[in-house]
């Protein structure tokens, strides 16, 4: 018997704002740059690219470019974005 697989797409699971500061907070729990930029950018695919970028001023191309899997944002971006989601970024002693 063979079994069926199906994609499953994270972004379709987020839907809370507490489901967004879980997603982000487990990626940067130990997470790499790259793992962290892709966790945004699933959570901003969850909320819609057009939203985002209306409110952080930048364009829909810009964000999948940065948060995509080949992207490398620059901290203002994410900065732009996470406010942008609602949260905040707050240092803490490791």
């Amino acid at each position: 018997m063979t079994e069926k697989t199906f994609a499953l797409d994270p972004a379709a699971l987020i839907e809370s704002p507490e489901d967004v500061a879980l997603f982000i907070e487990a990626a940067f729990e130990g997470g790499t740059a790259t793992e962290i930029a892709h966790a945004i950018g699933t959570v901003a695919r969850s909320k819609g690219m057009a939203l985002l970028a209306e409110r952080t001023g930048l364009s829909r191309q810009a964000l999948y470019k940065a948060l995509g899997d080949e992207g490398n944002p620059t901290l203002d971006t994410l900065l732009k974005v996470i406010r942008a989601l609602g949260l905040k970024l707050v240092p803490e002693a490791a």
